[in-house]
């Protein structure tokens, strides 16, 4: 049996194994990363051989730690994706070519209705009557999406966003608000089984699942990278941030939000946003606009999100979807029951 886990930023590692008796044997670490000294990779083998095949992550990297010395470097790997790699080929852990994900991308919802979807969608994956989807949002009502633990008073001039027009809406997800107007950034959601992440950290997970965007945005000519915890920046700054909840039942629900041409003054007056946060968006002034994608793509929202999906489409297989009639009935009831109650949206006062 085979693993690979192809660290975000670094190399390939790949495991080779067989289990007999319910116990790792004749474990092979390779790979394209930097290994000193030669001996290490014997050591590091050795340390797995004779391991319970149903070894968690943190326990084989804990195999694999103590059998290495102070003096050896590793460049490009970590122990923890070598863990991660053994975990796959025993099937414990899935890798992106383990799966077909379902591509969505259909006309315009409220913003609160994409909000139950992210929901609904993830409990039809956990239930194991939906495979991994990815999905693109499109609206026309302007809205302020605020994360699931954020306090409504605190990140919202709800005054401001009445006089706009603006509606305010909570996701289960953690992170920052989100100012939405039609067309003004993209949002897209992935669905993933837990198993795509088996061994990851929460850091370590934001940079695995958005490792494609970066990819799919050197397609469209913007050099970036991964910044802290959940945001995608280049040299000009913040581009977009990830947020992130794991369900009960083992699902992972990744979204993101990246300002393609946002009104900042606008974004200003109904986000009480302060100095220092306003210029990790781009800006200084707030009479400007925040638009890293527009001006460092020259393309139009249409065609950044057609090159997104082409590359996700290149790299992962995929199929295009839809949304079941029965996801958004569901959906529909969420609104009525929790996401469109005061008593959601207000749950952090």
């Amino acid at each position: 049996m085979r693993g690979e886990y192809k660290v975000p930023g670094g190399k390939l590692v790949a495991v080779d194994v067989e289990v007999r008796d319910g116990r790792l044997d004749r474990v092979a670490v390779s790979g394209d990363f930097f290994l000193e000294p030669d001996d290490a990779l014997a050591r590091l083998d050795t340390a797995l051989t004779g391991r319970p095949e149903d070894s968690s992550a943190a326990q084989l990297t804990a195999a694999v730690e103590a059998a290495l010395r102070p003096t050896d470097t590793l460049v490009g790997f970590t122990p923890e994706s070598v863990a991660i790699a053994v975990r796959r080929a025993v099937g414990r852990a899935t890798g992106w070519h383990d799966h077909t994900f379902e591509l969505i991308h259909e006309g315009p919802r409220p913003p609160v209705l994409h909000a139950a979807l992210d929901q609904v969608l993830s409990e039809e994956l956990a239930a194991g009557r939906r495979g991994p989807t990815l999905r693109f949002w499109e609206w026309v009502d302007p809205a302020v999406v605020i994360g699931s633990f954020q306090s409504l008073r605190n990140e919202v001039d709800l005054e401001a966003a009445e006089r706009y027009g603006v509606d305010v809406v909570r996701r289960i997800s953690g992170g920052g608000a989100m100012f939405m107007e039609a067309g003004n950034c993209i949002t897209f959601s992935l669905v993933v089984p837990a198993s795509l992440v088996d061994g990851l950290t929460f850091e370590q997970s934001y940079a695995f699942l958005d490792d494609w965007v970066l990819g799919a945005l050197a397609d469209v000519g913007v050099t970036a990278s991964y910044a802290g915890l959940n945001d995608i920046a280049s040299p000009a700054g913040k581009l977009a941030g990830a947020a992130q909840k794991r369900l009960v039942g083992g699902a992972v629900l990744h979204h993101v939000t990246m300002a393609y041409d946002i009104d900042a003054e606008k974004m200003t007056q109904v986000l009480r946003i302060g100095r220092e946060k306003l210029s990790d968006k781009g800006t200084r002034s707030a009479a400007k606009r925040v638009d890293p994608v527009r001006s460092q793509t020259g393309r139009s929202r249409t065609e950044v999100i057609d090159a997104f999906k082409a590359h996700f489409r290149s790299r992962y297989d995929t199929v295009d979807g839809s949304l079941r009639p029965e996801e958004v009935a569901s959906a529909e009831r969420l609104v009525a029951t929790k996401f469109g109650t005061p008593e959601w949206t207000a749950r952090v006062p």
